[in-house]
């Protein structure tokens, strides 16, 4: 019966949700956008001014519906899950998220152009809550919330130092944000991106970004994925914006999979976090790991995948991906999902260790 209930909840929610150039430095961005000429109403999730709030979480004590005892999935072992809701009618839609190096402090955002920020609670290895909880709304240029642009869908995002860049799905643009004027007070500039970018299709644009800090091959280059922008070959097209060699490359596609989040693993990898769904098999998720030495301009990247779930598994719309190590030594995964503020979905928020 729950294997029938998740299925008839992701057939419902994908009815109705799932319808190479040379580039200036990143850090240098553009300010000159054009306002709405329409008067601007207000999303109804969409959160209008910094608010604290209070998250409820519910376990998960098993991630494999069918065996509880279940625990090694592919490369990944089950460390934790909690179910997240909240009475405040802004929360959800999180589409991406960022840790601090001991796994605690978090950056998460939601597609309807917030920030979600706060603590996670863990007792042991596991997560039990999280605290500390404030919501506020993503300020444009112009020091107003981007949504009063029309700018929704930020699907993605990707940290360097205090610089957070956030991918926007639907506009096919870059802000960054930099926090140290304000932490989620700060206003955003348009980072340029190749022509490319503008021209991916809509709702399946830019939906990963990923900083490659120092000491890594591609240092000081912005990785932008898209979620199904085809190239010639029906791969999926992603650039290198930035760093000593911009350019355009792309992702094999198998499977039907697309593209929902990535993050660097150092010192040397790539992980994709990837989604599939059809009416028949319902959705599935999978990780792929793809060797970073092989991003480069014109490439044709790929990976072996070292996870995948179905719907026997406490999935939902998993578009989130971080990872970070514990004093122990463990490199965990954090996995986010988005609910798409619709009733029959789940705000889940999963863990687990890399087994090499």
């Amino acid at each position: 019966m729950r294997s029938r209930l998740s299925r008839r909840r992701f057939l419902n929610f994908t009815a109705a949700g799932l319808s190479a150039m040379t580039m200036p430095a990143v850090a240098r961005a553009q300010t000159a956008v054009q306002p709405p000429s329409k008067p601007f109403k207000p999303d109804e999730y969409s959160v209008t001014a910094p608010v604290s709030i209070e998250v409820n979480a519910r376990p998960l004590p098993a991630f494999d519906t069918r065996d509880r005892s279940h625990v090694r999935f592919g490369s990944l072992e089950y460390r934790s899950g909690l179910i997240l809701t909240s009475a405040f009618h802004g929360f959800g839609g999180l589409s991406g998220i960022r840790l601090d190096a001991k796994g605690e402090r978090f950056i998460a955002i939601s597609d309807k152009g917030s920030w979600f920020t706060g603590r996670i609670v863990y007792t042991g290895r596991e997560m039990t809550g999280l605290e500390d909880v404030e919501a506020s709304p993503m300020l444009g240029p112009d020091g107003k919330p981007i949504t009063s642009r029309r700018w929704y869908d930020s699907e993605s995002i990707a940290l360097d130092g205090s610089f957070v860049y956030i991918g926007l799905e639907r506009a096919n643009q870059v802000l960054r944000f930099d926090f140290s004027k304000g932490f989620t007070r700060a206003s955003g500039e348009v980072v340029p991106m190749p022509p490319a970018v503008r021209k991916l299709p809509n709702n399946k644009g830019l939906e990963a970004l990923v900083w490659v800090p120092k000491g890594l091959p591609l240092a000081g280059t912005l990785i932008a994925i898209s979620e199904r922008g085809l190239d010639a070959n029906g791969n999926i097209i992603a650039f290198l914006v930035g760093g000593k060699t911009p350019g355009q490359f792309s992702v094999r596609r198998t499977d039907n999979f697309d593209v929902s989040d990535a993050v660097l693993l150092p010192p040397s990898d790539l992980l994709l976090l990837e989604r599939k769904f059809s009416w028949l098999g319902g959705i599935g998720i999978r990780i792929r790991r793809v060797a970073l030495a092989s991003v480069a301009p014109g490439a044709l990247i790929d990976g072996p995948a070292i996870f995948n779930a179905d719907l026997g598994d406490e999935i939902d719309n998993m578009e989130g991906i971080d990872a970070h190590v514990t004093p122990e030594g463990d490199t965990v995964l954090t996995l986010v999902s988005d609910d798409n503020f619709s009733p029959i979905q789940r705000n889940l928020l999963l863990q687990f260790t890399l087994v090499e």
